[in-house]
């Protein structure tokens, strides 16, 4: 064994030693920069301008640019919403629907006024949203092969997605005229 080299203690403003809860307090400092740096990333990603470029229109179903990249991303298929979400918020490691983190993370998200953004009516709003819209791109392959036409597909994308968008809005507005958005 050979003798450990001499480390210099870290000092503080005071000219005294660093304790390991400030260590601890400046690895979770590291963490969260990293996260507003990858955040900030995200934003200006294609996908992140494109939420952004919806926003307008889905944020009175409830939904802000995020979520808009949740809904973009779930085209290829449904299920991909949760994942996608584990990334917008920048949970690492394996995301499902059970995943605390990811919880944690939508639970505290809120929209600039200081109001949560993921109420049950939002949740609500969300899954009438996935009820009744083809967010398929699979679905609509099939539909094109069978029919030989992309018209069927296009109509069915297009209605579907009115009915969906006009459901989810109905819900949204009529929960939140009656006082559940909080």
């Amino acid at each position: 064994m050979g003798k450990q080299p001499y480390r210099l203690p870290v000092l503080a403003a005071g000219n005294e030693p660093l304790d390991e809860a400030h260590d601890s307090r400046l690895t979770t400092q590291d963490s969260e920069l990293r996260t507003q740096d990858s955040s900030e990333q995200l934003r200006h990603s294609y996908l992140g301008r494109a939420g952004r470029w919806i926003e307008p229109v889905i944020r009175p179903l409830g939904f802000d640019w995020k979520v808009g990249i949740g809904i973009i991303a779930s085209f290829a298929a449904r299920e991909v919403f949760v994942s996608t979400m584990g990334v917008v918020y920048g949970v690492e490691g394996e995301v499902d629907e059970s995943s605390a983190p990811l919880r944690e993370h939508m639970q505290a998200h809120a929209w600039p006024d200081g109001r949560k953004l993921f109420t049950p009516l939002t949740g609500l709003s969300l899954m009438v949203f996935y009820v009744l819209a083809c967010q398929c791109v699979s679905t609509l392959a099939v539909v094109k092969r069978e029919t030989q036409s992309w018209r069927w597909p296009a109509f069915m994308f297009g209605y579907m997605t009115v009915l969906a968008y006009g459901a989810s809005l109905l819900v949204y507005q009529v929960g939140t005229a009656l006082g559940w958005g909080t």
